[in-house]
């Protein structure tokens, strides 16, 4: 890591580079970082409250819109930031065959560059709030447990990067892992308690299934904290953090020994 420290203004002008080239020419702007959260609340919202019951929905305790919000604003994070990281080291050949720099910046500054997209898409969930406010009367639980939102951004945030940098090593090896990419990464949002709760008599294999996915704590801690006014359930946060750091380190040490044949493999 003291590494990354010594080139932390290569990191930080890849992530304006790629935030800029993103935004330069379109006509919206930084807006286009709210359109596919918004897009796909607004889509399932008419969905769900057509396709399920009004006691179904009753049980959630809040309007389903930011219900789902809450879910998918960190489930795009974490799509849109793996799928900067599959691309980032066999789409930048000249860079990695040319130039000496730890490698693992390239995904780094892609996970980066999603989370500055998260934060233009977190103010939707302050107008939902308000919305919501004057319309019903939901008020958010403004509390100390709010001071939980960092730890499980840092948590969301290392497992984007241990996960996200073996893609990218996978990719340079293998370049059809960016297209079975594109296609786990919608199965695995359906295996996430993104858009429903996940059902809590649903047997053996479907606790082990939320034990294995790291993501089913991480949005069900944002629920809690902004919708329940409560902290995480501490052991499966734990162990979702302990998954990302072991990824994380697993894949620090792999770099560091097939770096050398990277430039063979752009």
């Amino acid at each position: 890591m003291s590494e990354i420290w010594q080139y932390r203004d290569l990191l930080f002008q890849l992530v304006r580079r790629e935030i800029v080239v993103r935004y330069r020419h379109s006509l919206l702007g930084v807006a286009w970082a709210l359109l596919q959260p918004l897009g796909l609340m607004l889509l399932f919202t008419f969905v769900f409250t057509r396709a399920v019951s009004a006691g179904a929905l009753s049980e959630l305790g809040v309007p389903y819109a930011i219900w789902a919000y809450i879910g998918i604003l960190p489930w795009t994070l974490f799509a849109a930031g793996l799928g900067g990281a599959v691309l980032s080291l066999a789409a930048h050949r000249d860079m990695v065959t040319k130039v000496y720099f730890p490698r693992q910046i390239l995904p780094m500054a892609a996970v980066a560059s999603a989370f500055f997209d998260f934060l233009v898409a977190s103010t939707v969930l302050v107008g939902l709030a308000v919305y919501y406010r004057v319309t019903c009367g939901l008020t958010l639980p403004l509390g100390a447990s709010l001071l939980w939102l960092g730890p499980l951004i840092a948590f969301q945030l290392l497992i984007m990067l241990g996960l996200g940098l073996w893609l990218a090593l996978a990719n340079l090896w293998y370049r059809d892992v960016k297209y079975l990419f594109n296609v786990g990464i919608q199965m695995w949002m359906f295996l996430t308690n993104v858009l429903y709760p996940l059902p809590d008599d649903g047997g053996t294999a479907m606790r082990l299934l939320s034990l294995a996915n790291p993501m089913v704590p991480i949005i069900s801690g944002y629920r809690s904290v902004l919708l329940e006014g409560r902290m995480p359930e501490p052991p499966a946060l734990l162990l979702s953090a302990a998954v990302g750091a072991m990824l994380t380190a697993g894949a620090w040490a792999a770099y560091r020994v097939l770096e050398g044949r990277f430039a063979e493999r752009v």
